[in-house]
């Protein structure tokens, strides 16, 4: 799944060419020229890194970065401004910024810091399983670039097998580890989750060991 970068500079023709460049690079990127066109987007869940320019239409990017750290503290964040100024660089920094990025710039280098704080940032938390992607992070699951809606037991399940794989679990083990010793409900409830678990991803390789329980691969 690419990451995507939010690019907020109302120079309509430098906000293109960064979003041209980390498009090449492998990144879906979501231009906005106006404050309020950023503003409505901060609740975003999706966007993994923002560029802010410091110098906004109606209020600065130091604006949007309170709102951005207010809904999500461990956003990456990076300030990108025409001016050379030891204050700003300050003042972004003192903020909890990621970076500074002065105008101005080698797009090359722009690149390079997004590909560094990404990765400083998201580590390689996502597993291929029959084809699907597991991002452990942000516990989703994708098929191709679609996400697969899956309820908090299904993907516990799921995890469960995914990292014991090639072991075999009876519907005592899986109830619990999943569900808790506490729960005295039936093990059917076991059969009803994967069943639905097997309906939304039908590559997956889970297998029924008759009178016992289930296996993946």
């Amino acid at each position: 799944m690419k990451k995507i970068i939010a690019v907020v500079d109302d120079e309509k023709d430098l906000n293109e060419l960064m979003k041209r460049y980390l498009e090449n690079a492998g990144y879906t990127v979501y231009s906005y020229y106006t404050y309020d066109q950023a503003a409505a987007k901060v609740d975003d869940e999706t966007i993994d890194l923002w560029l802010l320019d410091i110098m906004l239409d109606e209020k600065s990017g130091f604006d949007l970065f309170e709102q951005i750290k207010e809904k999500y503290p461990d956003k990456p964040v990076v300030f990108i401004s025409a001016r050379d100024q030891e204050f700003d660089r300050i003042i972004g920094l003192e903020k909890g910024s990621d970076d500074y990025i002065t105008k101005p710039f080698n797009m090359k280098e722009v690149v390079l810091r997004v590909n560094n704080i990404i990765k400083r940032f998201y580590r390689d938390d996502k597993l291929i399983v029959d084809g699907y992607e597991i991002d452990e992070q942000q516990r989703k699951v994708f098929d191709g670039e679609s996400i697969i809606d899956l309820t908090n037991k299904e993907y516990e399940i799921l995890m469960l097998f995914v990292r014991k794989k090639g072991t075999a679990f009876s519907r005592d083990d899986i109830l619990r580890v999943v569900w808790g010793d506490d729960y005295f409900g039936s093990d059917r409830v076991v059969d009803d989750t994967l069943r639905r678990l097997r309906k939304k991803m039908p590559n997956l390789s889970l297998n029924t060991i008759y009178g016992f329980g289930y296996r993946l691969g």
